[in-house]
Order: C-alpha cells, then sequence, then structure tokens
C-alpha cells in the first residue's frame, strides 16, 4: 500500500472518530474500506500516534475521550 493512503485512511478514520460518527466496529470497517481485523490495527496505530481512542457500546460508535487533533503532512514555518 502506498504511504499516502495510508495516511489520508488515518485522516479519514479520524473525521469518523471526531464526528461520533463511526458505528459498530464491522461498521467502520465498512465505511473506509478495511477488514475488521485491519480496522483494529489501524485504531492501535491512531492509539500509538497519542489517540485517546474509545468505543461507546451505549452510543456504538468510537470516540476521543478528550480534545485533540491529528496533523499529517507539512506546515509552512516562520
Amino acid at each position: 500500500m502506498c504511504v499516502t493512503s495510508y495516511l489520508n485512511r488515518l485522516e479519514r478514520m479520524d473525521q469518523f472518530i471526531r464526528l461520533r460518527a463511526t458505528g459498530t466496529p464491522d461498521q467502520f470497517a465498512g465505511k473506509i474500506g478495511l477488514s475488521r481485523s485491519m480496522l483494529f490495527r489501524y485504531l492501535d496505530v491512531l492509539r500509538d500516534l497519542g489517540g485517546p481512542v474509545k468505543y461507546s457500546s451505549q452510543r456504538q460508535s468510537y470516540y476521543y475521550s478528550e480534545p485533540v487533533s491529528l496533523n499529517i503532512g507539512y506546515k509552512k514555518i516562520g
């Protein structure tokens, strides 16, 4: 897989999580075109990057337990 595709998928996951619109793990995997097991690997990457990703069985959605921002890419400095 191309690195940009991988990073784009992480960004899409972040958007769904931020909106609390992921659905169940199976639904979330379908929304982003992954198998359930690959979804869990990607979620682990988000957590490894410092994302406080949690799952609410009541809301049936993933969410961030505290305000965070995922930043991938370059920004001009100065």
